[in-house]
């Protein structure tokens, strides 16, 4: 029963109620004093229900209203949201999208539906993931709208350069439970507007550039970070039986030097011809932007090397071996026909030296792998790893 036909039910009743007390209260041979008192109460209490339904009515009229006024104000939030010339995007605390609208469609060159659903990775080129996971993990430390600048890649399109706004939503316990995104293609002079530059071309920026060969070793000075625009180093260290030990690899648009370790010999060898930009320590310290981009760099060589320590840790060579290869297919690595080939050759001193053995059992297990034909080498020497 709806709130009309209670109200109408309860005016009918009310009214015969009314009827009969007025019939039974003119009745000669009734003495009013003989009226039964619990037909005056109910009576009574009928004019009490009247009066509950009209104000329930009206309760009922004032909610309708309310509800009216604030789909009307949803529809128009969602319009402003789908109709904005800016890409809108919500996503959960892990990047993953449950809004789009249709601006933010048309950037990523995806139908609305398809958004829903998807991570926002899968439209940052690879080599950027790592300094966007980063970024993510940061948020959640501030309720301040972040910045970034990163190239993203269309689904099935082009890439391109993109200012993202992204700011944390909590609620009323504080707890953070959504992220909202603006997103905006912009070119190189906006960038220069907006006091936004492409990572790489802003460490680059009016610093000196140092070119290495293969196989150099590369300077190391405590004040100084080297920012790797192009090529591979290898960092290592020594034993105390003086063999030399990997600590790391490091590749294009990733940071090295030795005032981010405290071990007392440290080398940084060129295993590729490289393009290194310099950056002083102390301007760090005075710049935000350049603490800002730096953050992710460093934080993605200290994870590597837990890879490389947890590598160290198992207790037998294969494994290590297989490890070592995983790692390297992932840091080095770029498809081929045949499968994942690693861009720079390593030899097996190199491979024997991250795996803490010898270079005789390196070359007994690549020897056992490529009978098995997990790995292979193209005209170049390079080594390819089947997938």
């Amino acid at each position: 029963m709806n709130i009309e036909q209670f109200i109408q039910r309860a005016e009918a009743l009310h009214k015969q109620l009314a009827d009969l007390y007025q019939t039974a209260s003119v009745l000669p041979w009734i003495p009013p004093d003989l009226l039964p008192q619990a037909f005056k109460e109910l009576y009574s209490n009928s004019k009490m229900v009247q009066l509950a339904a009209e104000e329930l009515y009206q309760q009922n009229e004032e909610l309708l209203q309310t509800r009216n006024l604030l789909e009307a104000e949803r529809l128009h939030y969602y319009e402003l949201f789908e109709l904005a010339p800016d890409g809108y995007l919500v996503t959960d605390l892990e990047g993953m999208i449950l809004e789009a609208n249709l601006a933010a469609a048309k950037l990523l060159n995806a139908p609305k539906h398809d958004l829903v659903g998807k991570s926002m990775l899968n439209f940052i080129r690879i080599e950027e993931r790592e300094g966007f996971r980063g970024e993510l993990n940061q948020l959640f430390e501030s309720d301040r709208v972040r910045e970034l600048v990163l190239h993203l890649q269309q689904h099935h399109g082009e890439s391109f350069d993109a200012a993202l706004k992204v700011a944390v939503v909590r609620n009323q316990h504080g707890k953070t439970t959504s992220l909202r995104w603006l997103l905006r293609h912009i070119n190189q002079h906006q960038q220069q507007d907006l006091g936004l530059v492409n990572n790489d071309e802003f460490l680059s920026q009016e610093r000196p550039i140092s070119i290495y060969a293969k196989g150099e070793n590369i300077p190391l000075h405590p004040l100084v970070i080297w920012y790797v625009r192009q090529g591979l180093v290898k960092l290592s260290t020594f034993s105390e039986t003086g063999e030399e030990v990997l600590i790391g690899l490091v590749t294009s648009k990733m940071v090295f030097g030795s005032g981010m370790t405290s071990l007392p010999i440290y080398q940084a060898t060129a295993l590729s011809d490289v393009e290194l930009v310099s950056i002083n320590a102390s301007e760090i310290a005075v710049t935000p932007i350049l603490s800002h981009i730096l953050l992710p760099k460093i934080n993605q060589r200290l994870k590597q090397t837990e890879s490389l320590l947890v590598i160290f840790g198992r207790r037998r060579v294969e494994e290590r071996l297989h490890n070592l290869l995983q790692l390297l297919k992932q840091e080095v690595g770029e498809p081929v026909a045949e499968g994942i080939r690693l861009r720079v050759r390593f030899t097996h001193e190199d491979i024997a030296s991250a795996c803490g053995t010898t270079r005789v059992t390196i070359t007994r297990l690549m020897g056992k792998l490529q009978q098995q034909g997990l790995i292979s080498f193209d005209s170049k020497k390079h080594m390819i790893l089947r997938e």
